[in-house]
């Protein structure tokens, strides 16, 4: 039996059911590499990963074919590939790219399942100003990531 794509994610969706984790990409590499990220709205931890890894490997037969597995979480650098990575992210100050070019640097306030509410950064200059929030549809979102500040 062919390891495929479709295989891993039913057997990470059986692992998972039930909690709050979810599955952000799988991919199965030349070699039979297969790299599962997932996460988790309220934070994944690495027993989490070991479990879903144990589960992978426990349905597998290296026997038949063999194979290399990795189960983690995205990189905190990597951009946002599912919409419950906003909910996890509200709070945090992201980088937002639209597909129409535009940038914009704040803080996610909101995500409503269909759309994010960022309050732009504003430059320290000048005077205070009303802070206006901007509403983007997930569809117009090119790539988002959150910014890591060393503050």
């Amino acid at each position: 039996m062919m390891i495929t794509e479709s295989r891993i994610q039913q057997l990470v969706e059986e692992k998972v059911a039930d909690s709050d984790i979810f599955i952000v990409s799988i991919k199965v590499l030349p070699g039979n590499r297969i790299r599962v990220f997932v996460d988790a709205v309220e934070g994944l931890t690495v027993e989490a990963c070991v479990s879903i890894s144990r589960h992978i490997e426990g349905s597998l037969d290296r026997e038949v074919e063999d194979f290399e597995l990795e189960v983690s979480s995205p990189g905190l650098l990597e951009p946002y590939q599912h919409p419950l990575q906003y909910r996890k992210n509200v709070g945090r100050t992201v980088r937002v790219l639209s597909v129409n070019g535009s940038e914009m640097k704040g803080k996610l306030i909101a995500f409503d399942g269909a759309n994010i509410t960022v309050e732009p950064e504003r430059s320290k200059k000048g005077k205070k100003t009303e802070v206006e929030t901007v509403t983007l549809p997930l569809d117009q979102i090119k790539e988002a990531k959150t910014v890591i500040s060393f503050k």
